[in-house]
């Protein structure tokens, strides 16, 4: 990983963390294309690095805080893999003012919708409660410039879905989706809401 390309303060949450000393190849490999703005399907085996690389390249292309509207949104399966999402983010980007902000099914969606209203620059969330807030209109989509999927295997197509909607109202926006494994539906996916995305499997 060639920390001189990267934004000082995402450097030093990187060696705050300990990943510059054995930096995993899927790190490596995938910061640089997400730097360069390009969609991307990263295929790797659990505990190789995937989610750790998402929060870098987020935090890479979003650099600070700016407005009030998120600018990227990451999406995981479970509660659980979004609070791990959100602690791990917070960690990252300790030098930087990104403002981040969670949501699943069991918190107050009024709660959430206005907090979000609040500003923050990342939002993460699960696919149920995303898609809920969207039908809301509890996600503001005018700047959004990324749109990132962990964990994507374990997520069924039809929750995918609003995804599309999504897209339409913020057509440039960067698609980055990270899986175990290769998911027939990411087929689809490829053809409705990314943009000649490349394949990085390791």
């Amino acid at each position: 990983m060639n920390l001189k390309k990267l934004s000082p303060e995402l450097v030093e949450g990187i060696k705050h963390l300990g990943f510059d000393e054995q930096p995993k190849q899927i790190q490596s490999e995938s910061i640089p294309i997400i730097k360069s703005g390009g969609d991307l399907f990263m295929i790797s085996p659990e505990q190789s690095g995937k989610s750790t690389a998402l929060l870098m390249g987020v935090i890479q292309q979003l650099k600070e805080e700016f407005e009030e509207a998120p600018r990227a949104i990451i999406i995981a399966p479970t509660k659980e893999h979004v609070k791990e999402l959100e602690q791990q983010f917070e960690k990252l980007a300790f030098r930087t003012s990104l403002r981040v902000f969670s949501v699943f099914e069991q918190g107050d969606i009024k709660h959430q919708k206005d907090l979000i209203f609040d500003g923050i620059d990342v939002l993460i969330g699960t696919p149920i409660r995303i898609t809920e807030l969207i039908k809301k209109n509890g996600i503001p989509l005018s700047i959004l410039k990324m749109i990132v999927i962990d964990n994507a295997h374990e997520i069924t197509l039809d929750k995918y879905i609003h995804l599309y909607g999504v897209v339409d109202k913020a057509p440039k926006a960067q698609v980055i989706i990270a899986a175990n494994i290769w998911n027939k539906n990411f087929e689809k996916l490829e053809f409705e809401i990314m943009k000649n995305p490349k394949l990085l499997s390791i």
